[in-house]
């Protein structure tokens, strides 16, 4: 009973001081109604995301009523309307004396940058400065992430925040055509994009599996091209890729009408997002030749996928369509797309080499050319800027073009050198359709693989850039293609936390950026994404183990990390299953030899995940000198002449500059310096159908001790079917006995000619 009693007496001193507490803090703002319960704590406006300039904390908390007075100048309004939206969600009592909001057209002497604002959060009152109204709208959109960020969405912590962007293009990209999104899904993304202050919305509204846009002048392009014989898009494009009309049973799509339309685009612009509609040309029209099959060269539907651009027709559906798209969006750019189109229709047809003819043009690329730059002149005529993927530098950049660099940067240097705009969209560090984690562990995707950490860590700004060129480089564009992604639950899925990284990517100066304390800060929005219902991929158990070799120590340096925050990995190092008991990670280690890893995440809740188990082998041919009688492909060098002997295991994604990419058969001799002893020799490769990366159908091993003359190779053939289409790894491995040598001939039989990737010439 004294145990009891004690514990009693305890709860009730606590008890009391939590009241006296919110009391005192209470009568500086006002009495208050029964009704109004206040949280002891508050969440800290330093965990907001993106990164503001600057936080200052300051004692005390700002309450929310229903009475709470929003005042603003009329240029302004659309703030508090946005605000008072927001503070609609919540029932909240009302009180006598009640709170303020109090928003300041900022002057010349308050110098605040375009986009910039500040907020100062006092007991009774918030203030806000800003410039234009989107400061404003982003200066409310802070507001409503700190008020997310509470338990109690009643109150939020005071302070002072000084903010402004990094850069003028921060986007988030939407492909509506080969998966078709609600409007009510349209607006919740636009939302959470708001919230992290992104300001452009990139949608992507026609592609070969369905146009979706209502336009008047061509009315089957939503009665028939918006339609399609097959849900999945799998199914479709692995099938005779037809399309039915609308109505029809078996049918497939949809579209938005041009008044659903105006209206995502009013309701993004109240929220500080601008619309960019993506209308595809020339390429990527399979679904309007179907419907309007005298555009394309055949004249035939389901034979091109390519628009005719010797054809006046073509060019009068385009300007037709694009000047019903203007009336729609008032962007000041449309994008046109202009990415992958197929040359082939062109150089059979006779319409378009006679206009290759009569423009003095030099081939297809140029035909291209001539068509972007056709359709820029109408843009710019109608007082809009053309935008488009890298290919529409290809025979030559139209003069106002603005491109988004997605094949790696390296079409982004090209244009920023030549003086044009650029937005950094390159697929390795920005295409959300990507695998997050171990394949096997995920839903489906197209391929590739893209954490978190490594969006955080992009930086849109080449290093090869000259200083006076980095000004053409304006932002970064997450890219959110549907292929693989058939449901708004799971475009969530892909799309968050990783767009929340990026966020801080396209606002945050680099010096201000640290991996670590954006994780920290990450914690407290997974209740935020929570209370919006946002399915976002949950933080993964796996422990991933890195291995660097030491040569100084002759030792593999190891390493884990995991996506779980501050997580508690215990680990073995003689192949046996962590327990709670096991070595708990502190700081990297060495070890030397072939060593057995295993590794896992202990929760909170006293469950050991299931362990990642890593072979670290020091091995004899790391260092060494390697000549290759066969180069690799020039798009993936990885780390070149270092890559198979320089210790490091490549990961599950051929683009983490590890693995090095084959066209062509493998050949290359390992010198290892003076007559070694071998035990064992191998060499590791992936397949992945899904991105045409196959097996080799064998590797052979041949040794000299003169490097001239070779004994009889030892084969390994391949037996990973070229069927299996899930992510595979084969290290083509034999042992010896008896056996040593100098060099060591490896080769490679890519008798299929799709891509072989290998990472590690491994000798024991």
């Amino acid at each position: 009973m004294k145990k009891i009693g004690s514990v009693l007496v305890a709860v009730l001193f606590l008890m009391v001081l939590l009241f006296q507490q919110a009391l005192a803090q209470s009568t500086s703002a006002t009495k208050q109604t029964a009704s109004v319960i206040i949280s002891p704590t508050t969440t800290s406006l330093t965990n907001i995301i993106p990164k503001p300039v600057s936080v200052k904390e300051a004692p005390g908390e700002f309450i929310f009523y229903r009475n709470t007075i929003i005042e603003t100048p009329a240029s302004l309004l659309h703030a508090k309307q946005l605000l008072q939206s927001q503070l609609s969600n919540y029932n909240f009592a009302a009180n006598k004396q009640g709170t303020t909001i109090k928003y300041i057209l900022a002057g010349s002497a308050d110098k605040i940058a375009k986009e910039g604002y500040t907020i100062t959060i006092a007991p009774n009152a918030i203030v806000v400065k800003a410039k234009n109204i989107q400061g404003a709208l982003l200066a409310t959109n802070t507001l409503v992430q700190i008020q997310l960020l509470q338990k109690n969405a009643q109150q939020i912590p005071c302070g002072t925040i000084i903010d402004s962007p990094r850069f003028e293009y921060r986007g988030m990209h939407m492909d509506v055509s080969r998966n078709f999104y609600p409007i009510s899904f349209i607006k919740k993304y636009l939302d959470i994009m708001a919230l992290y202050k992104f300001n452009t919305f990139h949608w992507h509204l026609t592609d070969g599996p369905g146009w979706r846009l209502q336009i008047n002048s061509y009315p089957k392009l939503t009665s028939m091209a918006a339609f399609r014989t097959h849900n999945d898009w799998k199914s479709w494009w692995n099938n005779e890729r037809k399309y039915l009309s609308e109505g029809d049973p078996n049918a497939y799509g949809g579209y938005y009408t041009q008044v659903q339309a105006k209206d995502i685009v009013a309701y993004a612009s109240a929220r500080g997002i601008t619309v960019i509609p993506e209308i595809e040309m020339p390429g990527h029209s399979e679904e309007v030749l179907a419907a309007y099959p005298e555009l394309s060269c055949s004249g035939k539907p389901y034979v091109n996928d390519v628009f005719c651009a010797g054809n006046e027709a073509s060019f009068e559906f385009i300007e037709k369509v694009l000047t019903e798209v203007m009336a729609i969006f008032p962007s000041k750019y449309i994008h046109i797309g202009g990415d992958e189109a197929g040359k082939g229709a062109w150089k059979k047809c006779p319409k378009c080499q006679q206009r290759i003819k009569n423009e003095s043009l030099k081939n297809e690329e140029e035909l291209q050319s001539y068509l972007v730059k056709r359709v820029e002149k109408f843009l710019n005529k109608n007082n809009r800027n053309l935008l488009g993927w890298d290919e529409i530098i290809e025979g030559g950049l139209s003069p106002n073009a603005t491109v988004m660099s997605w094949r790696g940067e390296k079409g982004g240097i090209q244009a920023a050198n030549e003086n044009h705009d650029v937005i950094m969209t390159p697929g390795g560090e920005t295409y959300f359709d990507a695998y997050q984690n171990i394949p096997s562990s995920q839903p489906e995707a197209i391929g590739g693989y893209l954490p978190m950490k490594r969006v955080y860590n992009y930086n849109p700004i080449p290093a090869v850039l000259a200083l006076d060129k980095q000004k053409y480089i304006k932002g970064t564009q997450g890219q959110l293609w549907s292929e693989y992604i058939p449901s708004t639950t799971h475009l969530e899925y892909m799309s968050f936390p990783r767009a929340i990284a990026l966020s801080e990517v396209g606002w945050t100066p680099v010096e201000n950026k640290n991996f670590d304390n954006f994780s920290s800060r990450l914690q407290s929005h997974y209740l935020l994404l929570q209370k919006l219902n946002v399915n976002y991929y949950r933080p993964s158990t796996i422990v991933e183990v890195f291995s660097a070799p030491d040569m100084n120590e002759q030792k593999n340096k190891i390493s884990f990390t995991s996506e779980i925050f501050n997580a508690n990995i215990r680990y073995t190092i003689d192949g046996s299953t962590p327990s709670i008991n096991s070595l708990k990670y502190e700081q990297p280690f060495y070890v030397g030899g072939e060593v057995t890893i295993k590794a896992s995440v202990i929760t909170n809740d006293g469950v050991v995940h299931e362990p990642t188990t890593y072979f670290s082998n020091y091995h004899k041919a790391i260092g060494k000198k390697v000549k290759f009688n066969t180069l690799w492909d020039k798009s993936y060098p990885a780390q070149t002449e270092s890559t198979l002997t320089n210790g490091i295991i490549g990961s599950i994604t051929y683009s983490d500059k590890q693995w090095l990419g084959y066209l062509i058969d493998f050949d290359v001799v390992v010198d290892m310096d003076s007559i070694t002893p071998l035990n064992k020799i191998g060499l590791r490769f992936m397949q992945y159908v899904g991105a045409g990366v196959y097996m080799p159908k064998s590797v052979s091993y041949s040794f000299s001790d003169d490097g001239i003359n070779f004994s009889t190779p030892i084969k390994i053939e391949n037996n990973i079917p070229d069927t299996e289409r899930k992510l595979s790894f084969k290290t083509f491995e034999s042992s010896f006995t008896n056996t040593s040598t100098r060099y060591i001939r490896v080769q490679a039989d890519n008798s299929r000619r799709q891509f072989l990737f290998t990472d590690e010439v491994i000798v024991n």
